[in-house]
């Protein structure tokens, strides 16, 4: 997926507006689950999108955990509540699962079985010639391309639906398919109405104590990215958790913790100033059990958009 297109970077001149009050710590994270629910084999799949940290020892596998079992509590949802939460952002298994059969009985042939066939293509990673968003793959099934090289595709709703569904589960049939939109109404959410350039930065803009996004799309899959904006506490990393800590001199720092050993901590403060304390002279050292942000408050397609951008976001090519 390229770059999101330029005429869209006219919104991005603004100074980003003061970041949100310090959120409270220690309270275990409300799960905004009723956008997630998904039979169990796709909560597992979804859970595994997480890579690890090299932080301190042991969070990034408690993190994992916790982010499985609070994936897998979304099961018991009521069975209709569970599929209208999929209906909303995310393809069906039942979809996925019809898609799976059409491509292997009429697109198999050219692409083959695993989408990589066509020189430039591949479509189970996600690599397209000009097609980005699922209007794109939709137009191109519907209409053909290459001069006639690939015929026009007469497929009803639900077929159709179902073959996008299989390419973005990554030919998976028990996989995860996140509805994805287009890039540049998503980046004009990023940097304009959504106002997520408050509190997050990308290559160089929004606050030094922010979650840099510069790269986000190389090492995060379509289903996690959407996660964090739906349910952000089961997709948060530990290093991007808000801390507060307290010195033995009575002085209350929060920032974001960038650093930690045995014997220090480093953080950037609420100032944006690097700050460096010895344990020994701490009070107090918390960690944030909550996100620094809600969930998004956007309708369906607004998420499919967003997600399409945060994809475009793949640091320095």
């Amino acid at each position: 997926m390229g770059q999101g297109p330029e005429n869209s970077r006219a919104v991005h001149g603004r100074k980003p507006r003061s970041q949100a009050s310090t959120p409270e710590y220690n309270k275990i994270p409300q799960s905004n689950s009723r956008h997630t629910g998904m039979d169990r084999k796709r909560a597992s799949r979804y859970a595994r999108g997480f890579s690890g940290w090299s932080g301190e020892s042991g969070v990034m596998n408690r993190a994992k955990l916790g982010a499985g079992v609070m994936l897998l509590a979304l099961l018991a949802l009521p069975p209709l509540a569970r599929s209208q939460a999929v209906g909303d952002h995310q393809y069906t298994s039942e979809a996925i699962e019809l898609g799976s059969r059409i491509y292997t009985s009429q697109c198999a042939l050219c692409h083959g079985p695993q989408g990589a066939l066509v020189d430039g293509i591949d479509l189970r990673l996600g690599i397209f010639r000009g097609v980005s968003s699922d209007e794109d793959l939709r137009r191109v099934i519907a209409e053909g391309s290459g001069e006639g090289q690939m015929p026009a595709a007469a497929l009803g709703e639900n077929e159709m639906e179902g073959i996008i569904a299989y390419i973005r589960a990554g030919f998976d049939p028990e996989g995860v398919a996140v509805r994805i939109g287009d890039a540049a109404r998503g980046e004009e959410l990023f940097y304009g109405r959504g106002g997520c350039v408050d509190c997050h930065r990308v290559n160089g803009e929004g606050p030094r104590t922010a979650p840099d996004l510069s790269d986000i799309g190389a090492v995060r899959t379509p289903a996690v990215l959407q996660l964090n904006l739906l349910d952000p506490a089961a997709a948060l990393m530990p290093i991007n958790r808000p801390v507060r800590l307290v010195t033995l001199d009575e002085e209350v720092v929060t920032g974001r913790r960038l650093n930690e050993d045995t014997h220090t901590v480093q953080l950037l403060d609420s100032t944006e100033r690097l700050r460096s304390f010895a344990k020994a002279d701490l009070g107090s050292f918390e960690i944030s059990r909550e996100p620094s942000k809600p969930p998004v408050d956007m309708n369906e397609g607004e998420v499919a958009d967003l997600v399409a951008f945060l994809l475009t976001l793949r640091g320095v090519q």
